[in-house]
């Protein structure tokens, strides 16, 4: 067993930032609620081919912060989607949304409480898709934890789908992506007091701090395998969804990748853990 290390109060700094940002979100560009409301879908391509079709199917959106990928699969056809977060604001706001686009909580329920209560507190004892959506899991210090938490929640004959920034991300240099500058297997939290938020850098903000923790590839495969899940793939995927590094380059299908003439490494990655019948 690994050794977490990290502030006490790393759940409160969290939610607290995580609180102050939901309405700097929703005003933002990067979310562009008004396109969401037209569209009522900001799925990734490579998501909506792994995952596969939802027609009919429950879905359960870990870590949903206010809810736009969580009513994209009911767009999608999910009869039944619920999402979990532990920001307040952002919940309320994703009732609001819900309610905006004609989902009764029948259809779209959304709930307040912490990852790891997850199974007391959702409606329903299991779904047929368990997904985390991207940049979940380094706000949470304990991935086993998380892993067995999940897998808990997955019916017989479904699966659960993650989809995550690489972790090889976090050892990198900021500006050219190229040098070792951290340690990879380092257990220990990054502790940030970076103001602004990667939907607006120059928004004023006031609640700064964040405590996160990277995890190895290995670590969450590893987690999800010990829970007797099985593992049905890993893939690796050389784009992301933001600038995360200097020398990173829109492409037209909107996603950040390293120009041509350097040598690609992944920067996001996706895994389905299935639970057999």
């Amino acid at each position: 067993m690994r050794k977490i290390t990290g502030p006490e109060d790393w759940r409160e700094a969290n939610r607290a930032r995580w609180d102050e940002r939901v309405p700097i979100h929703t005003a933002s560009d990067y979310y562009d609620q008004d396109r969401f409301r037209r569209a009522r879908d900001v799925l990734r391509d490579f998501e909506i081919a792994e995952v596969g079709d939802v027609t009919g199917r429950s879905l359960l959106h870990l870590q949903c912060h206010f809810g736009q990928d969580t009513l994209s699969w009911a767009h999608r056809g999910a009869a039944r989607v619920v999402g979990l977060d532990f920001s307040e604001p952002a919940i309320e706001t994703a009732r609001g949304l819900a309610t905006e686009l004609g989902y009764g909580p029948d259809r779209a329920a959304f709930v307040a409480a912490d990852v790891y209560d997850a199974a007391e507190a959702v409606p329903d004892a299991a779904y047929d898709i368990v997904y985390t959506g991207i940049g979940a899991l380094n706000w949470l210090p304990d991935v086993a934890r998380w892993a067995d938490t999940a897998a808990s929640l997955v019916a017989p004959g479904g699966f659960l789908y993650l989809a995550e920034f690489h972790p090889l991300c976090d050892v990198l240099d900021d500006e050219t992506g190229s040098r070792i500058v951290h340690d990879y297997f380092s257990r220990d939290a990054w502790v940030d007091e970076l103001p602004g938020t990667y939907a607006d850098f120059g928004a004023p903000t006031v609640k700064n701090r964040s405590v996160e923790w990277q995890h190895p590839l290995g670590d969450v495969v590893s987690a999800l395998a010990a829970t007797g899940l099985r593992i049905d793939f890993l893939h690796e995927h050389d784009k992301t969804m933001f600038q995360r590094f200097t020398a990173l380059r829109r492409d037209d299908d909107g996603y950040h990748r390293f120009p041509g003439d350097r040598p690609r490494i992944p920067l996001m990655y996706s895994l389905r853990a299935s639970r057999p019948r």
